[in-house]
């Protein structure tokens, strides 16, 4: 009995054993598997996170770049208000100036005419009266001396002659005043219109 039984407990055994081996290496695949699945988990999770990385410092440095470029264009603006502002500045001074020159300048021509002009007047009034005196003396004379008729006339004639001559040289000299005036009232005109145009 024991003879028909050995070969049986050996197959038994053998099939055991295989069985065995078999389910040991079944258990070896799937801890591989399994362990290869969470090493490929783990290459995607890193795999994301480099990509997360790599996107976060892309949008920083398109970020850092908008921020320069918004600073630079906000200091270039402000640099050519400021400077435009100064220039601005400047014409307006320099308009000024010249204005308050001009107006300077006006003023003493008019007031240097004007004397003069005064000064000639009170000359020929004081020519005038010296020559109605002397036109009086001479008709006292003339009053007084008969004889001395004929001489007086050709003298009032000349005095006569002298105060025309005069009376002409005041009317060329107020003419010439007023062409001077009206000159420089057109200069100062359009040179205020040169500096409101700048």
């Amino acid at each position: 009995m024991s003879v028909f039984l050995s070969p049986f407990f050996s197959i038994s055994l053998a099939l055991s054993f295989i069985l065995s081996l078999s389910f040991f290496f079944s258990v070896v695949v799937v801890v591989v598997v399994i362990v290869l699945a969470v090493v490929a988990v783990v290459a995607v999770v890193v795999a994301v996170v480099v990509v997360v990385v790599v996107v976060a410092a892309a949008v920083v440095v398109v970020v850092v770049v908008v921020v320069v470029v918004v600073v630079v264009v906000v200091v270039a603006v402000v640099v050519v208000k400021v400077i435009v502002t100064a220039l601005a500045v400047v014409v307006i001074i320099a308009a000024v100036v010249v204005l308050v020159v001009v107006v300077v300048a006006v003023v003493v021509v008019v007031v240097v005419v004007v004397v003069v002009a005064v000064v000639i007047v009170e000359v020929v009034a004081f020519i005038v009266v010296l020559v109605v005196v002397a036109v009086v003396i001479l008709r006292i004379i003339v009053v007084v001396t008969s004889a001395a008729a004929a001489a007086v006339v050709v003298v009032e004639v000349h005095v006569v002659e002298v105060v025309v001559v005069h009376v002409v040289v005041v009317v060329v000299i107020v003419v010439l005043v007023v062409v001077v005036v009206v000159v420089v009232v057109v200069v100062v005109v359009v040179v205020v219109a040169v500096v409101i145009h700048i």
